[in-house]
């Protein structure tokens, strides 16, 4: 297996400069084809649009990755409520699942995990010889389970068994079964470790999932260590991060005292005046299965390390990224703060130079793969010594 690399200035937003990065990087789009739409690109309708007609123009030419990953990442600015979400859904997965038909054959098997009124979806991969480690992973607050096949591919190639899910709030639990966030992921991880019977396993989770991850070891001692791929020690102050300080310190005054109606009208007006507030929040809503944005905020609150940080005793290791543009660098400083019990911690900051600087360091997969491998290796080899 191997990666793309580089981060391209495709758009002046920046979460739709992200998301077109993370379609050429992690969903095997080309920048050939989105670099020509990149500018018309402005709200989210206008990134819907363009992904749809890129999407049915690959697919009539039969370059069906391509395809799939203009489908799927339509679909992901989607509203909740447009009839042609679940559709567009549902063709990205299908022509997915036909493609890679042969990698679901040899390399990966499906299997579900009952949770709730539906199930988790589990890919499972284990390499042809000797297992190095056992690993979970998951993704976090908008992620799909199939835009990270060539990590399960690459780790299975470098020796480890891999039970890769969707949790509630992502993928297929939420858009077929209708099942919600919950912060509480120790539960959809312990069904997954209770159903395939691991133990003295490495968790891994992504972006949102690194908070999510930490709050499953804190509960499960079979995790014995733990990757935050993404620093997020609470999602309610990396949504409010990028508005002024007196905005911020406002809607938690308002929050913290259940001023239901004024947090929602000033967040009516933010949603009116940016088209990207408008998207995130109602897109929050609908992945937490909540109806106003008061809740989703006072909900988003809930996902938080500070809490349960006194429970993590695993090793930990913490990757952060330079220029993330969705979470302040700085926040590192009260994730190490909180993490006073753990085993060992390590931290590693992915720099512009070596093109891991933006979220989850998308722009060098591989390099951060290669971290979080050679940090499982180390770590077992001290515990065996």
């Amino acid at each position: 297996m191997t990666f793309k690399t580089g981060t391209y200035k495709l758009n002046t937003e920046p979460n739709f400069n992200f998301q077109l990065n993370r379609t050429i990087m992690w969903s095997n789009g080309y920048i050939n084809d989105i670099k020509p739409i990149s500018k018309n690109i402005t709200s989210a309708e206008s990134w819907v649009d363009q992904m749809t007609l890129l999407a049915d123009k690959t697919l009539q030419k039969n370059r069906v990755e391509q395809a799939i990953a203009y489908y799927r990442m339509a679909e992901f600015f989607m509203f909740d409520g447009d009839p042609h979400k679940i559709v567009t859904y549902r063709k990205a997965r299908d022509l997915f699942y036909d493609y890679y038909s042969d990698v679901f054959k040899h390399e990966i098997s499906i299997k579900k995990v009952k949770y709730e009124n539906g199930h988790l979806p589990v890919w499972v991969s284990t390499p042809t010889g000797d297992i190095k480690d056992t690993i979970v992973i998951h993704g976090g607050n908008d992620s799909y389970i199939e835009e990270f096949l060539p990590i399960v591919l690459y780790l299975r190639e470098a020796g480890f068994a891999v039970y890769l899910f969707e949790g509630p709030g992502q993928g297929e639990v939420l858009r077929e079964h209708g099942i919600p966030f919950t912060y509480k992921w120790e539960k959809p991880v312990k069904k997954l470790l209770d159903h395939f019977n691991l133990d003295d396993v490495t968790i891994i989770g992504i972006s949102l999932g690194g908070v999510l991850a930490p709050r499953a070891a804190a509960f499960d001692k079979r995790i014995k260590r733990v990757v935050a791929w993404s620093i997020l020690p609470n999602f309610l102050d990396v949504l409010l991060s990028s508005r002024k300080p007196f905005l911020q310190k406002t809607i938690k005054f308002l929050l913290n005292h259940k001023f239901k109606k004024l947090v929602n009208f000033i967040l009516k007006m933010q949603m009116d005046k940016d088209p990207m507030a408008k998207w995130g929040i109602e897109h929050g809503m609908h992945n937490m299965g909540v109806s106003s944005p008061f809740e989703y905020l006072k909900n988003a609150g809930k996902f938080q390390i500070f809490d349960i940080a006194p429970l993590i005793q695993q090793d930990f290791l913490l990757l952060a990224a330079q220029k993330d543009h969705f979470i302040p660098l700085e926040m590192y400083k009260n994730e190490i703060n909180a993490l006073k019990n753990v085993k060992s911690l390590t931290f590693r900051i992915f720099t512009e130079k070596e093109n891991g600087e933006n979220h989850c360091n998308a722009g060098n997969t591989q390099l951060a793969i290669n971290t979080i491998i050679n940090w499982i290796l180390s770590i077992k080899k001290i515990d065996n010594s």
